[in-house]
């Protein structure tokens, strides 16, 4: 699953840059958690969080943001992987869920993998990403084939093909969370800004709780 929409945020879109032009800089990828001004825009009626509530329902919830900022001196690759972690408030053992990790002081934990298949993620681009400035690749299909081994990630995505997210400022990208995914270092390296949120529209049991974006 995966599906391109076009100049999603386009009336938001200088409100949102001011937004997030407050945060550090000099980041490749800063975790955002607790930004009361940013709820509006995540929430399921707002301009982001309706993508999300189309795929899930009025129920799906903003459980981790990230802005990813690419750039000439932070030109990073990274070969085909699935997400495979949450991140929650605080760490309880439940059967299922781990190993854990923490990053950026937030926990992190591997879910059961059919939590994973019912998420979905959405990139918010903030800047054009032709071809030659580090377009995100996903393998389509890859999603449905569960936990998919490290040593098998490109050998399974050769085999699913690529598809090529090209987008302008101001397009939202959604796909499923488990899809296998991978970045090229950029050919003609401009500033690249993505916010990424993962959504999904399940409670946590056990105790565990999402810490949201």
């Amino acid at each position: 699953m995966a599906q391109l929409f076009p100049s999603a945020i386009r009336a938001q879109f200088k409100d949102l840059l001011a937004l997030l032009e407050a945060l550090p800089s000099d980041q490749a990828g800063i975790r955002i958690n607790a930004m009361p001004a940013l709820q509006p825009y995540l929430a399921p009626d707002g301009p982001i969080g309706v993508i999300a509530s189309q795929c899930l329902g009025r129920s799906a919830m903003a459980v981790r943001t990230i802005l990813f900022d690419k750039t000439a001196e932070t030109n990073w690759s990274l070969a085909w992987h699935q997400d495979r972690t949450i991140c929650v408030q605080e760490r309880v053992e439940v059967e299922g869920f781990g190993p854990w990790s923490i990053k950026a002081g937030q926990h992190h934990v591997a879910p059961p993998f059919d939590l994973l298949s019912r998420m979905v993620t959405l990139r918010v681009h903030l800047d054009d990403v032709p071809a030659t400035n580090a377009p995100l690749l996903i393998a389509p299909g890859s999603h449905k084939l569960g936990k998919v081994p490290a040593n098998k990630a490109d050998a399974i995505a050769a085999r699913c093909g690529t598809v090529t997210c090209l987008a302008s400022a101001g397009d939202v990208w959604a796909y499923a969370t488990p899809i296998l995914h991978a970045s090229e270092a950029a050919k003609l390296p401009l500033r690249r800004r993505v916010l990424q949120i993962d959504y999904s529209a399940d409670s946590l049991p056990g105790g565990l709780a999402w810490l949201k974006g």
